[in-house]
């Protein structure tokens, strides 16, 4: 098994993972219009206290109370015996009348914490007769005699709370004004954001069984548990992929834009730069669901590689051919828009000018194929090829059956590397000059001072394709321009160089996924003794910096992380709209330090035990994003694929390190 050459018998296998039944977090709104309060019934029916008056759930929707008044309800009580609300200064009863709760007056001692409490928001006996509070101090659990004390330091997201209340399985809901949070002894789960809220200003909460109920100024909202499992969660997000995330006839996979927010039933497909590496990462994910026997898999497997493939055939021919074996980056009917009226020279200049002073004017950046149907891409980056070799020597080991499948690969992969070994570890464009960032020759990555930032990350790239190429392809011409960049020009000690930045946090994350892959690959196929041990090495030493970032991918390659990357993919939201989220305001949170961030401004940081955030409190389209960051901009209109679930879930199942 490749894992068994990634690390040491001391280090392999730390866990094996079950990735069996567990409860995912969704969650509903409810239109009900302002609401201040909620509460749970004597029948355990669900209330709500609207502008409107006193409202029920019944049958999937609020409604107002049969014979009770209308107008905007200020508090209201619930118990075992009756409810009771106020509007204006009248009080009104269903059942008993009911009475405030009051606090008792309590000191609370855990350690080295004695509080007197003071300005207790909220409080309740749950159903084991446990007392909790919530008050400025910090939250707490009486049990008997014993209390447990908790603060930002024990891991409490936030403290200005508003409301309480426990849930049948025993875990507690806090509402305040900033989100809502669910700790179930050990672990604290924020909820902010449209993602979960209509409104962060939760003025009340309750429960029925383990659903949590939440009053806000945008309406009442709940969050449920929802039984599931991993597979499930794949079967999901693959039926998503298949109806909504597929570009033109080839399935190019990328997310989509929506026309309402949150709203999945319509929505536009759109390019990116990095249509091959995208497309690249959810095959690579196929491919494992295909060796792991999935028929489905295998054909989507394929029809990635053959999406793959029509990058490098596109390019062929026309009036601005490329040379032979250059990939495309995406592609564009020419039934639609130009791209070139947006894509401009005149754009490109002001790149250059700008933002990047080698960024390439090009002329143009997409021509059009020879039989006139399709604009194509070019400029492609390094981004790509990572991807693509990752994607291809998975393709032909695990998917590609028929000796037809498997002389495509070798075919379509031997254009590519002869392209680039052609034109001395370059990868050339149309116009015959390099692209901007497929540069992997000695000369720039060892001697160019403008280039010695992506010296380590492109060596392990040109490296490892060399390698899968000599893997697929057999072509001993691989073989001896690997052993030139090792030997000539050290290119293995240069993979050595694990980050150019100030340690966790800093530097450029797209190029941690793209090691990663290439590392993998390096691995997987190196049999010399001496350049696995630096390989190894290198990939420990990333992983060292990436660990905090509880990357199931980075920690399935790595083989390492188990139980986080187990607990990632559980996390895992199935939401994937990007909805604006916020987290600089956290209490648990602390800030980078000076010298891994780009500006005072930069809100960037990780929870007080040295993690980044979970993942379904941050947003995440692929894994190149940034986990550090804290603050998310996003409107609900852009609507991701599932593939950055699907890589490492057949991965960690394949290598035998999730089990289900």
């Amino acid at each position: 098994m490749f894992l068994n050459l990634a690390l040491s018998n001391s280090l392999f296998l730390v866990a094996i993972v079950s990735a069996a039944d567990f409860a995912q977090q969704v969650r509903t709104f409810y239109p009900t219009g302002p609401a201040c309060c909620v509460a749970t019934g004597p029948g355990g029916e669900l209330y709500a206290g609207t502008e409107r008056g006193l409202m029920v759930l019944r049958g999937g929707a609020f409604n107002a109370v049969p014979g009770t008044p209308a107008g905007a309800v200020q508090t209201l009580w619930a118990s075992n015996t009756g409810v009771t609300f106020k509007i204006g200064d009248r009080t009104f009863s269903i059942g008993r009348a009911q009475t405030p709760p009051v606090m008792p007056r309590v000191s609370a001692t855990d350690g080295a914490r004695n509080w007197a409490l003071d300005d207790v928001r909220a409080f309740l006996y749950d159903a084991r007769g446990r007392l909790h509070f919530a008050s400025a101090q910090g939250a707490g659990i009486r049990e008997g005699t014993k209390w447990r004390l908790y603060t930002p330091e024990d891991g409490l997201p936030y403290d200005d709370f508003t409301s309480i209340a426990a849930a049948a399985d025993g875990s507690v809901w806090y509402g305040t004004h900033r989100g809502a949070i669910h700790f179930d002894g050990e672990i604290w789960e924020y909820r902010q954001g449209l993602r979960w809220l209509p409104d962060d200003d939760v003025r009340a909460v309750a429960t029925t069984g383990t659903t949590a109920w939440f009053a806000t100024k945008a309406g009442v909202a709940s969050i449920s548990e929802q039984r599931t499992t991993l597979a499930a969660k794949a079967r999901f997000f693959e039926d998503e992929i298949d109806r909504r995330h597929r570009r033109t006839e080839y399935g190019y996979v990328l997310g989509v834009r929506v026309a309402k927010p949150g709203d999945a039933s319509s929505w536009t497909q759109s390019d990116s730069d990095n249509d091959g590496l995208w497309t690249s990462m959810y095959g690579a994910g196929e491919c494992f669901a295909c060796a792991l026997g999935d028929d489905r898999g295998c054909k989507r497997a394929e029809a990635a590689f053959e999406a793959l493939r029509f990058l490098g055939t596109v390019t062929q021919g026309g009036a601005n051919p490329a040379p032979r074996g250059f990939v495309a980056r995406s592609i564009l009917p020419v039934s639609g828009r130009n791209p070139n009226l947006n894509d401009s020279p005149e754009r490109d200049q002001r790149e250059r000018e700008t933002r990047d002073p080698l960024w390439k004017v090009m002329r143009p950046r997409w021509p059009v194929s020879a039989d006139g149907r399709w604009y194509w891409k070019s400029d492609t980056s390094s981004d790509e090829l990572d991807g693509h070799y990752f994607f291809y020597a998975l393709y032909y080991d695990l998917a590609a059956k028929t000796d037809e499948q498997k002389r495509r690969v070798r075919e379509h992969v031997a254009a590519l590397t002869d392209h680039l070994i052609d034109h001395h570890f370059q990868l050339v464009d149309h116009d015959g000059k390099v692209t901007r960032w497929g540069v992997f020759d000695p000369a720039n990555l060892n001697h160019n001072p403008d280039w010695w930032g992506d010296r380590a990350l492109n060596s392990a790239s040109i490296l490892s394709y060399l390698k899968a190429a000599e893997h697929i392809t057999g072509d001993a011409k691989c073989a001896r321009a690997y052993r030139t960049l090792i030997d000539q020009h050290g290119y293995a000690m240069n993979t050595l160089i694990y980050k150019d930045n100030g340690g966790p946090g800093a530097g450029n994350q797209s190029d941690d996924e793209m090691a990663f892959m290439c590392l993998y690959n390096l691995v997987k196929y190196e049999t010399d003794p001496v350049l696995l041990k630096m390989y190894r090495t290198a990939l420990r030493n990333r992983w060292a910096v990436e660990q905090p970032e509880l990357n199931p991918l980075f920690n399935f390659i790595a083989g390492d992380g188990l139980d986080a990357a187990a607990e990632t993919l559980r996390r895992y939201p199935l939401d994937r709209f990007n909805w604006a989220m916020n987290n600089s305001h956290r209490k648990d949170v602390v800030r980078l330090p000076g010298y891994a961030l780009e500006s005072r401004d930069d809100l960037r940081g990780h929870r007080r035990n040295g993690l980044v955030l979970p993942i379904d409190e941050r947003y995440v389209d692929q894994w190149n994003h940034d986990p550090w960051r804290l603050d998310y901009k996003g409107d609900g209109r852009h609507l991701a694929d599932g593939a950055s679930f699907l890589l490492p879930y057949y991965m960690g199942l394949y290598h035998k390190l999730l089990v289900e």
